[in-house]
């Protein structure tokens, strides 16, 4: 059983910001919705109202991007990630911050849905 995570975007046209966070493409069968994977985790992108379940709801709220809940990827070199990420034009949200168990940084893909760049402290 495959683990999933879905993101609601405002759009699936241009995907390369996921590809700089080292997705994978795995499916991109039409506008309103994209399967990418990385590290054995698929994410699966939805534009609101663009058909299929996901994009809808029966309560009358539309379902949006953004918000504080987010994907969390390790990588090796935070720092020089997010000065490429910055270059190629991706939003920061938040600067490198020092934790317990490591450093993170939060970006956001076109939506402005976040991603945690997480670097663990040395053990």
């Amino acid at each position: 059983m495959a683990t999933s995570v879905r993101y609601i975007v405002d759009d699936t046209d241009d995907l390369s910001v996921y590809e700089l966070l080292g997705f994978t493409v795995l499916a991109h069968p039409s506008p309103g919705f994209a399967v990418l994977e990385r590290g054995g985790t698929r994410l699966l992108l939805n534009v609101p109202g663009g058909g299929g379940g996901a994009g809808r709801t029966t309560t009358g709220a539309t379902p949006r991007p953004g918000g504080w809940n987010r994907l969390q990827l390790e990588v090796d070199s935070l720092d020089e990630l997010v000065t490429d990420l910055a270059a190629a034009g991706v939003r920061i949200r938040s600067g490198v911050v020092d934790g317990r168990g490591g450093r993170q940084a939060i970006v956001e893909d076109t939506s402005g849905n976040p991603f945690e760049l997480f670097e663990p402290a040395a053990r």
